[in-house]
């Protein structure tokens, strides 16, 4: 599963609550659309730090990074680093995490 489908997955299910998916453009800003409020950016960091073992400083909590799926995993892609030799998609899926 890519990055962009499991933060997808994770903001329709945990989230919006819907069983339909993640119904926006990738692009689409959380905030301004109302997709997320200020409690949702803080349940995005914790799932980035959960799912993909990425620990987020305050100063990283930014619309840069936050603020849309692309944007998202654009930030997570960054903070994997090469040295880890494996993939983003290698890493835990949300599924497995999540039923912990």
């Amino acid at each position: 599963m890519s990055i962009e489908d499991q933060i997808r997955q994770y903001i329709a299910e945990y989230l919006l609550f819907s069983d339909n998916g993640f119904e926006y453009e990738d692009d689409v800003s959380f905030i301004k659309t109302g997709i997320i409020d200020s409690i949702g950016v803080l349940e995005l960091v914790a799932f980035v730090n959960e799912i993909f073992k990425i620990v987020v400083p305050e100063r990283e909590i930014t619309p840069d990074n936050f603020d849309s799926v692309n944007r998202l995993a654009n930030y997570i892609r960054k903070k994997v680093t090469v040295s880890e030799g494996r993939t983003v998609t290698e890493k835990t899926s949300l599924a497995d995490s999540l039923s912990d």
